[in-house]
């Protein structure tokens, strides 16, 4: 299994750690510990499988020009019964664009017509915590919910992970985005 994923600059990786980890100093969260080296992102895209040499090639190639994107995050929310807790970046044209023109692009490697990261059922959002109890979700929502003012940052890169194990994501690749200035 393969996900694509936006990855933030370092200043916004880290305000999101720091929740991470201070969720898991709470004993209410261990999102962070589930998976090594786990990086802050909002996924595009997901696949079953991948020709991985060839699809780096042609996401090096669409990303060469492209530029970073500003997101901000100013809310939070949950998928109905799922105990996952995530930020909601704001909906910008250009975060809109990033996941319409990626879906585009690489249309032809689509292996999975139900997931939930295809243009039309796509919620964008970077995830706080998951598998929580209702208690749980009620005690990371009221934490993260005053942790933070609004977050601003930027995407600037785009990666793929590939899903080796459980406990096991690993980036395998990534491509940075050009510094709008």
């Amino acid at each position: 299994m393969y996900g694509v994923v936006a990855l933030f600059d370092a200043k916004t990786e880290q305000i999101i750690k720091d929740i991470w980890t201070e969720l898991r100093e709470k004993s209410i969260s261990f999102y962070a510990d589930e998976v090594v080296d786990r990086k802050p992102h909002i996924t595009l895209a997901s696949y079953h499988s991948l020709d991985k040499q060839r699809f780096i090639e042609q996401l090096d190639d669409f990303y060469e020009n492209k530029t970073e994107i500003d997101i901000s995050f100013n809310s939070i929310g949950s998928f109905l019964n799922t105990g996952i807790l995530y930020f909601l970046p704001h909906i910008t044209k250009n975060l809109i664009e990033l996941h319409e023109n990626f879906h585009i692009q690489f249309k032809h490697f689509n292996d999975n017509p139900k997931s939930i990261y295809l243009p039309e059922k796509w919620v964008p959002h970077c995830t706080l915590a998951n598998r929580l109890s209702p208690d749980k979700l009620a005690e990371a929502y009221n934490y993260c919910l005053y942790r933070n003012d609004m977050i601003v940052g930027k995407i600037q890169e785009v990666g793929i992970i590939e899903m080796v194990s459980k406990n096991n994501a690993p980036i395998i690749y990534s491509k940075s985005l050009k510094s709008q200035g």
